[in-house]
């Protein structure tokens, strides 16, 4: 089976009628069908699956062990998010270790496949939360408390999913068999397109987190109420859209995105008493990517003065630049015949355990350029040598 056909395969669970793509949420129906569908996969393949504290899933070829090497990806998507944005890491490593039985290939050391909880954030707004919670970078008190857009907790969620909520958080248990983690997943943008190659390993990750405005005014009727009486939330909501690219466009490389505005109670012909609305941002480093916000922060106080409104500006999550292992990323690149290096504005679970354990990552051509899209996209070819390419570095690494 190629990595293609077993996407394939779910290509039916979580499809969105409505946004078009698919939304596959952390802990929701969909991903819940995944999580099973993944687990038989790898035991079709003679692996053993165990699900950790936060979420985790791990498929082990062979007996579990610290030190392991360890790929892997998620299942979960954004909202009408593409097809291959996480299941490509996942099908290419069951592809992987097809390949490498094929070979007569047995590991001397500990491998497995894992597969993350809630990396996109999609429903409890934290993104790569089951990586977080295991390295200790979220607070699960704090994890515990999220709320999805229903009102479900995280609690609730694991939960239903037959989790104790009270094991969530760091897991040294889990942090100490993994002796090197390599992520493959699809580019999210353009950079093979340009350099014509199938594959890259990737150099870095911008810094980057979401931020949430909350804005208080006073809720009336739209028709009854003149514009001179009015506290609007909406309008210094909207400067918040506005500012986030005049913010961005400022500083080179920066991106400041507005993605979700909810208005309170949301009715066409009421004025809203709340608006909240999520920042997403980026730039090159922690300096650049903290300007951003604070440029669009200030802007988002003024006009929330002007209309006689409150905002209050919440950090949901944030991650540094991210370095890969230097040393890591030149070996692979050479075990695949020097492929290119490829910096992400992406965030990654191998972007969070890169700050504990050398971690890298492989990135397939995506001839759309887009990602977080129904259009997210790659040729079977690629696929398949993605799949190739995974293989040879887990072959290299676990011999």
């Amino acid at each position: 089976m190629t990595a293609a056909g077993l996407l394939g395969d779910i290509a039916g669970v979580g499809a969105d009628p409505r946004r078009g793509g698919f939304s596959r949420h952390g802990f929701d129906r969909s991903e819940l069908e995944l999580r099973e569908w993944f687990r038989a996969a790898a035991v079709a393949r003679g692996l053993d699956v165990e699900t950790d504290r936060n979420g985790t899933m791990w498929a082990w070829w062979g007996p579990p062990g610290d030190g392991a090497v360890v790929t892997g990806s998620h299942l979960d998507s954004v909202p009408g998010g593409g097809a291959y944005d996480g299941p490509l890491g996942v099908t290419s490593a069951l592809v992987a270790v097809d390949l490498l039985r094929a070979r007569g290939f047995t590991p001397g050391k500990p491998l497995a496949i894992a597969v993350f909880a809630e990396e996109e954030g999609g429903r409890f707004g934290v993104a790569c939360l089951g990586s977080r919670l295991m390295t200790g970078a979220l607070d699960p008190d704090a994890a515990r408390r999220l709320t999805d857009p229903d009102g479900v907790t995280l609690a609730d969620a694991v939960r239903a999913a037959g989790l104790d909520p009270a094991g969530l958080g760091p897991d040294p248990v889990a942090m100490a068999r993994i002796g090197v983690f390599v992520e493959l997943h699809v580019e999210q943008g353009k950079g093979l397109v340009d350099l014509g190659a199938p594959v890259a390993v990737a150099s870095s990750i911008l810094a980057h987190g979401r931020w949430r405005f909350s804005f208080a005014g006073e809720g009336n009727h739209a028709g009854a109420t003149l514009l001179t009486d009015r506290r609007d939330p909406m309008l210094p909501a909207a400067q918040v859209v506005l500012a986030a690219r005049r913010a961005a466009s400022g500083i080179e490389g920066a991106r400041a995105t507005v993605g979700k505005v909810v208005p309170n109670p949301g009715g066409t012909n009421v004025i809203a008493s709340t608006v909240d609305v999520w920042l997403d941002a980026r730039a090159e480093d922690d300096f650049r990517t903290r300007a951003v916000v604070a440029d669009i922060s200030d802007a988002a106080r003024v006009a929330a003065e002007e209309e006689g409104c409150t905002v209050t500006v919440t950090e949901e999550s944030y991650g540094d630049t991210v370095i890969f292992d230097p040393a890591l990323r030149d070996d692979l690149a050479a075990t695949l015949g020097d492929v290119p290096a490829l910096p992400t504005g992406a965030g990654h679970d191998a972007g969070i355990l890169a700050a504990h354990r050398p971690t890298a990552m492989l990135f397939v051509r995506n001839p759309t350029g887009i990602s977080h899209a129904p259009a997210e996209f790659a040729e079977a070819s690629d696929c398949a040598a993605g799949a190739a390419a995974l293989a040879d570095v887990l072959a290299h690494l676990a011999r």
